[in-house]
């Protein structure tokens, strides 16, 4: 056998030397030396390199100075090589442990002066955060030792390395290693230091571990402490003064429950901290305790006693400069900011996050599923052929990790749920963590969603369960098995809680759905919710060739494998700003639920824990979104759970405009998340006194003609619009064409979605080959009275036998000008359709039409699908401001049930444009942007969208819903749009404000 150049690289043992056990990241007050700042750094291109850059002696000078923490491919401009993303994926070839020879590798060095004292210390520890894949630790030219484990804690005795005065540190880092093949997270490769790096003294008599393990009954705690410390370290006190609680402990045999009256337990909602001390001569350690207890009975998961729900996000730890590097203060605000939107829990995907994380968890509040640093999902692509999860030579991978994972965070009280990792298959090692966890925590449950028949797991979880597939597990059915499970696993699975681990993926313009998955969790006790996929874009900030900033996601950087902008799928995007989906996801979830009956209002309280005192209620009346009354609603204090009525307040009527009461709960006092007013839920209800809308006036005397006339404002040439009041406008055109989504370029399984559904096959690529994107018409005949004009018109496209028929018709009604659109597609349409619109083009000319004012629904984008965030209202927007910046540009900036819209140039008026709904009632939508559908299919990123001197407005009978299809359930077929017959009526007028410039 040839000899490997490197093959500490491919040792699957996760670490050596004198790497201690894993403990406990506390706070102490003994002393602590941080090496973050700036290190000397070479890059090479193999792990093969001389190892004389550990000597004390060796000159660094020529050496570059990159900060610590960091990812090397994030410093240099490129001069480090650059980021990969894979979703499952490797970027290097399946053959473990075994990596390619190319192997980026950086060389760390930097000096340290050992502080006055610290050789009195009885250790002195070198720790590690984070350091992505595998590296290697000299102190002042003697190797440590070196670990893998990248998103996992690592501390080495050096206490006989160091010396007074100055010393040298150097690590050598590895990109690829055999670690690689279980950290195949679906996120961008980052290699270096990426968290702090301190230097640890440890006193003599000092406490090595604490972990305090509590419990909450009835008003009454429990504390159960584990303290690890030499006896002669004895006696230990722990001292919680709010409580009046000071216990010692003489000898380690004198440790014994402590039981606690009077206290407030823990929750996500009211998360009640007690600062408590643990300390002994040499040195005191601060912790914060709340109390609680998880517990599973049944097919129920509890805290405290009563049903959790889980309205949960997957957290990567992902930032477009710094990457994995964290950020206490961004941090906090992401944290804040996910309680502004009804976000109750994180799943920590999927690896443990930066200890602080955890630390800002447990003060602001949230239910946290702890998931361990393990994936291995490449190996799918081999059938699981090699999976390190079922190996026995990668037993002790899989335990360190898990070790590694519950020792660091185990004091922390959000942490209700160890997870083992995600999508590693299974296999005997897994079975191994799970057995360790349970012997280590009786506390609380384990998670592994690839645990499909329950061997070794205490909660049913899986991932993209379809809405019935979801309520077959909620219900008490053993007809239905269950995924991957005989009828006896099936029932053994339904007698546990069931959360959806990864549910509605959130890429680009999506998903649909929230609503339905929520209205199952609240019928059937069993489904206690999920964690939305996910919680923020990756988008990493990279400049354009013309020097325009955008955020780049897979391929972006060369790679030779990638996965392209799946990594570009949270309800936040990467500059932070929140997608329509964010605030969807806050209006199904909300806290509190109002159903109106017979002039009453039931108001509910959803909270586990918090009652409503915290909480007013406002209503106010609108007059088609002009606000009329308003006032404070007299709801009684209601305790979680409990719901109670409250009258509804006299609302005004008005006989010539729609009338609308809209209820909010509002924070009454500012939190540590939000502002006093902070609206946390909201209703709106309709009492409109309804109307007869007039008919359009029959005419019979219509003939044909060129098309050269005038009606009303709109001036026509041969059949054709080419002015509207004045200036330029042409249209309408049938726009059946979206810029397909994410889920719309997904393909199919072939089992749902449309008629057409072939597996590999997405709707965009139906939607192409039918040729909606590009379709061609041909005038049949103009028609004309003497105040109206009539066209016929075919649609289709080159190698199509499809077709559409539209029909215009401009007419003066009530004296305004009226168009009316028959669409009326042929026979043999397979597919589902993007949309049922059409399109006006609108050139700049003097006064660029640059925003909008609209009643209908607002003031985000909505879709069938996708409806209960918005509400109706009159609502104002820039042309800018009506669509969202995806990360790949797709159909964005749709608003539902349109009333009225005012097409607006600075201060004036353009165009107003009144809908009528058509005979079944239904109004339209509108969009309005700088680029058509067709424009924007093509680009790839928004720079490459190019500037525009023309607006589009797209009025639209009806859309086709959102989905989750990239990865999970297509649109349910309620919101799915066939192609059909509709009607378009709008009522166009010229502007009432005049621009004050043409004045």
């Amino acid at each position: 056998m040839p000899t490997e150049l490197s093959p500490h690289v491919s040792d699957v043992t996760p670490g050596h030397g004198a790497l201690r056990p894993a403990r406990s990241w506390l706070h102490s007050d003994a002393p602590s030396l941080s090496l973050n700042g700036p290190w000397r750094f070479r890059l090479s291109p193999t792990a093969s390199g001389p190892e004389d850059f550990a000597e004390d002696s060796f000159d660094d000078q020529g050496w570059d100075t990159v900060p610590v923490p960091s990812h090397w491919v994030l410093e240099g401009d490129g001069a480090y090589g650059r980021p990969i993303y894979t979703n499952i994926r490797f970027p290097f070839p399946i053959d473990p442990p075994h990596v390619p020879d190319e192997n980026p590798t950086g060389d760390y060095r930097r000096h340290f002066d050992l502080p006055a004292g610290w050789s009195d210390a009885e250790r002195v520890l070198l720790r590690f955060d984070g350091v992505e894949s595998l590296f290697r630790v000299w102190v002042n030219g003697v190797e440590v030792g070196g670990a893998s484990g990248s998103r996992l804690a690592h501390e080495f005795d050096v206490t006989g390395e160091v010396r007074a005065g100055d010393n040298t540190v150097a690590v050598r880092v590895h990109q690829w290693s055999a670690a690689s093949y279980v950290e195949d997270q679906d996120q961008w490769w980052l290699p270096g230091i990426f968290r702090d790096v301190t230097l640890l003294a440890r006193p003599v008599g000092g406490i090595e571990d604490v972990w305090l393990r509590t419990g909450y009954e009835d008003g009454h705690g429990r504390i159960e402490a584990e303290v690890t410390a030499d006896p002669s370290a004895f006696p230990v006190t722990l001292r919680i003064p709010e409580l009046a609680v000071e216990q010692v402990w003489n000898a380690p045999g004198e440790i014994t429950p402590l039981d606690v009256p009077d206290v407030l337990p823990w929750s996500a909602e009211v998360p009640r901290l007690y600062e408590a001390t643990v300390s002994t001569a040499a040195e005191s350690v601060a912790l914060r305790v709340g109390f609680r207890t998880v517990e599973i009975r049944g097919d129920l998961f509890l805290v405290n006693g009563r049903r959790v729900v889980f309205h949960g996000v997957n957290r990567h730890e992902t930032h477009p400069e710094r990457g994995r590097v964290f950020d206490e203060e961004h941090a906090r605000e992401d944290l804040a900011r996910m309680k502004r939107f009804n976000v109750n829990a994180i799943r920590t995907s999927h690896y443990p996050p930066h200890p602080r994380l955890l630390d800002l968890a447990d003060e602001l509040g949230f239910w946290v599923v702890l998931e361990c640093d393990l994936e291995t999902h490449g190996f799918d692509q081999v059938d699981w052929v090699g999976n390190p999860s079922d190996d026995p030579a990668w037993r002790e991978v899989c335990l360190d990790r898990i070790r590694r994972t519950v020792e660091r965070d185990k004091n922390h009280p959000g942490i209700v749920i160890w997870s083992l990792g995600n999508e590693a298959g299974t296999g005997g090692n897994l079975a191994a963590m799970s057995a360790w966890v349970h012997a280590r925590d009786t506390g609380r449950p384990v998670h592994y969603e690839g645990d499909y028949t329950g061997e070794y797991t205490d909660i049913y979880s899986r991932m993209y369960a379809s809405v019935p597939e979801t309520e077959q597990i909620g219900a008490d059915d053993a007809r239905s098995p269950l995924l991957n499970c005989t009828p006896a696993q099936s029932a053994r699975q339904r007698g546990k809680p069931f959360l959806l681990c990864e549910y509605a993926h959130a890429m680009g313009n999506g998903p649909g759905a929230f609503d339905q998955y929520e209205t199952l969790v609240r019928r059937y006790p069993r489904l206690h919710g999920g964690f939305v996929w996910e919680w923020r874009d990756h988008g990493l900030l990279a400049t354009a060739a013309d020097r325009t900033p955008y955020y780049a996601y897979g391929g972006d950087f060369g790679e030779v494998v990638h996965d392209g902008n799946f990594v570009m799928d949270g309800m936040l995007l990467s500059n932070d700003v929140p997608s329509p989906s964010l605030f969807e996801f806050a209006a199904v979830t909300r806290p509190v639920d109002f159903v109106f009956d017979s002039g009453k209002v039931a108001v509910t309280n959803l909270r586990h824990t918090a009652d409503t005192a915290d909480l007013t209620f406002r209503w106010r009346v609108e007059h088609d979104g002009v606000p009329v009354a308003s006032g404070e609603l007299a709801v009684p204090v209601l305790a979680a759970g409990e719901s109670g009525w409250a009258p509804v307040p006299p609302v005004p009527a008005a006989s010539d405009a729609e009338t609308w009461l809209t209820i909010e709960a509002v924070l009454t006092e500012p939190t540590p998340w939000a502002p006093a007013g902070h609206v946390v839920a909201t209703a709106q209800l309709d009492c409109t006194e309804r109307r007869v809308v007039s008919a359009v006036r029959p005419r019979a005397d219509w003939r044909a003609g060129d098309g050269n006339l005038s009606v009303g404002i709109a001036e026509f040439s041969g059949g054709s619009l080419v002015r509207l009041a004045g200036r330029p406008v042409t249209g309408p055109r049938l726009e059946l064409f979206r810029a397909p989504t994410d889920n719309d370029e997904s393909p199919s399984d072939g089992v749902e979605g449309s008629d057409d559904s072939i597996a590999g096959t997405s709707n965009a690529d139906l939607w192409r080959r039918d040729g909606l994107d590009r379709p061609t018409a041909r005038r049949v005949r103009v028609e004309h009275t003497a105040d109206a004009l009539r066209t016929l018109d075919k649609v289709s496209a080159a190698n199509s036998a499809l077709w559409v028929m539209m029909e215009s018709t401009w007419s003066l009604e009530d004296g305004e000008l009226e168009l009316r659109v028959e669409i009326e597609p042929s026979r043999g349409w397979r597919t589902v359709w993007p949309r049922i619109g059409i399109r006006f083009e609108l050139p700049d000319g003097a006064a660029p039409v640059d925003g909008a004012e609209w009643f209908g629904l607002g003031p985000l984008e909505s879709y069938p699908d996708s409806l209960r965030a918005a509400r109706t209202g009159r609502f104002t927007a820039t042309v800018r401001d009506l669509s969202v910046d995806y990360a790949r540009p797709q159909e964005t900036g749709h608003r539902s049930e349109l009333r009225r819209l005012t097409l607006t140039s600075g201060a004036a008026d353009v165009l107003r444009i009144s809908t009528l709904p058509d005979t079944r009632g239904r109004r339209p939508g509108f969009t309005l942007g700088r680029h058509t559908p067709q424009e924007i299919a093509r680009a790839g990123h928004p720079f490459e969208l190019a500037d525009s001197t023309t607006s589009h407005l797209v009025i639209d009978a009806a859309q086709h819903g959102l989905g989750s299809r990239a990865c999970g359930p297509d649109v349910w077929p309620e919101f799915a749009l066939r192609p059909e017959s509709r009607t378009i009526r709008l009522r166009i007028a010229a502007g009432l404000r005049l621009n004050p410039s043409a004045m």
